[in-house]
């Protein structure tokens, strides 16, 4: 199963040497430590005082992508909210090694949306399909004839109309306020994907601020908090805009008919601050945990560059600060530690184990630094998950687990997912009730718990 997958090399070779491991792993957990963020924080905080700049915060709206039709509908709030210069850019959205499902990835952001919207008082039509070729034009031909006011100002209204195929509202909202040629859309286009890739970064629902990024309505908590420490909240004391939703495991316990399907992988900075969080979610309301191991994105040939992967590891490090999860001190187990590790889950499974090995790999890669390619450091992840070294060593190398990490594989592309952690709610006859990506929707997986629970 392994070799089906082609090494690619960079930043996404799945073996990399040691000195590679090592730097790699040196770096990421200095960029990690929040006293070099504070740091750097202050250090362009003062530059911007001593420039008498404003506080300007960039938006990148992907006309296409669900995410930024939530975003765009808290874009005059959060410029009436506080003290910034909003500017607003349109951009074509992730591509090449970026993007490494596109169809997935834009079906998902639709039906996710579809999902988070009522939780953060928003609205996503719940029947909303891809855009019409001739709509999406339209759209982003509005947009694209609007300044920055104008367009924070109408850009959920141009939203709303395409998601729910109103040609006739798009017709209205053009007359109104104004559509470019095709020739001024694709430069405001350019000018916007050329922007953010100045900036680093490759993804639609986007916000920039001094040096950090925020991603749509679920980061947007983050920026807020960074705001308003800098004193550019205009109503102090008041709620955020948007708060980020708990994880609430309500007054009601299921008695294991309904399942939770966890996807992990063993090189995931989500996963790393997820998975024990999940395990407690399920034991907290009583439904069976179903843990079904993947192998890392690019051992399975999904593309990745550096500037996705430092955006993954610096954004989990703030989720992991946020959320009191032990984080940072890394040791990258990509290719062989991770191989090894795998091929011991089939025995640890059989001895009631297999989710403490992958809880006790994760805790220490990700956190404690240990170098999981080395016989001390795997056995310091064996004794910890409770298993014998002795008897671990004589199934290292079983090549039991690629089979069974291929169909977990399969099966969550089947559910319309590719990323890791994911995570599906089944009911007693297998049915899934909800299939999401992500650590972020761990609070919605425990909401949508209790309302089945409570349906009953």
């Amino acid at each position: 199963m392994t070799q089906q997958f082609r090494e690619q090399g960079g930043a996404a070779t799945m073996d990399p040497g040691r000195l590679l491991r090592w730097t790699t792993s040196r770096l990421m957990t200095r960029l990690s430590r929040p006293q070099r963020l504070q740091r750097q924080r202050a250090r362009l905080e003062r530059e911007r005082q001593r420039q008498g700049r404003p506080h300007r915060v960039e938006y990148f709206h992907q006309v296409d992508d669900g995410y930024s039709h939530l975003a765009a509908q808290l874009l005059q709030q959060l410029a009436a909210r506080y003290d910034i210069e909003l500017a607003c850019h349109l951009v074509s959205g992730p591509h090449g090694r970026n993007l490494p499902e596109p169809d997935l990835l834009l079906r998902l952001s639709r039906y996710d949306s579809r999902h988070v919207a009522p939780h953060y008082g928003l609205d996503f039509p719940g029947d909303a399909a891809a855009p019409d070729a001739a709509l999406f034009a339209l759209a982003r031909e509005i947009l694209a004839a609007q300044d920055d006011t104008q367009f924070a100002a109408c850009a959920a209204a141009v939203g709303d109309a395409l998601w729910r195929a109103d040609r006739a509202a798009l017709d209205e909202l053009a007359q109104k306020h104004g559509r470019a040629d095709a020739a001024a859309c694709s430069s405001r286009v350019a000018a916007g994907d050329a922007r953010i890739a100045e900036l680093g970064h490759y993804s639609g629902a986007m916000f920039h601020y001094a040096k950090e990024w925020y991603w749509g309505v679920d980061r947007l908590y983050h920026l807020e908090s960074r705001l308003a420490s800098l004193g550019a909240d205009r109503r102090v004391g008041e709620t955020p805009l948007v708060e980020r939703p708990g994880i609430e495991t309500g007054p009601l316990r299921d008695d294991g008919s309904l399942t939770l399907e966890i996807y992990p992988s063993l090189r995931s900075p989500y996963t790393a601050i997820s998975f024990d969080r999940a395990l407690a979610l399920a034991a907290a309301t009583g439904v069976t945990p179903r843990v079904r191991p993947v192998l890392p994105m690019v051992m399975r040939g999904v593309p990745a560059t550096r500037q996705k992967g430092m955006y993954i590891f610096f954004d989990a490090a703030r989720e992991a600060r946020a959320a009191g999860v032990p984080y940072g001190n890394f040791y990258d187990p990509i290719g062989e530690p991770a191989r090894r590790a795998y091929s011991l889950w089939p025995w640890a499974e059989q001895q009631g184990r297999g989710n403490a090995l992958i809880s006790a790999f994760l805790s220490c890669a990700f956190a404690d630094g240990v170098n999981t390619n080395t016989p001390r450091g795997l056995r310091k992840v064996v004794e910890r998950a409770g298993l014998s070294w002795r008897e671990a060593q004589t199934h290292l190398g079983d090549p039991a687990w690629q089979g069974i990490l291929e169909d977990n594989r399969q099966a969550m592309y089947a559910a319309g997912l590719w990323g890791v952690p994911s995570f599906r709610l089944l009911d007693a006859q297998g049915e899934p009730l909800l299939a999401l990506w992500g650590q972020d929707r761990l609070w919605l997986f425990a909401r949508e718990i209790q309302r089945q629970l409570a349906s009953r």
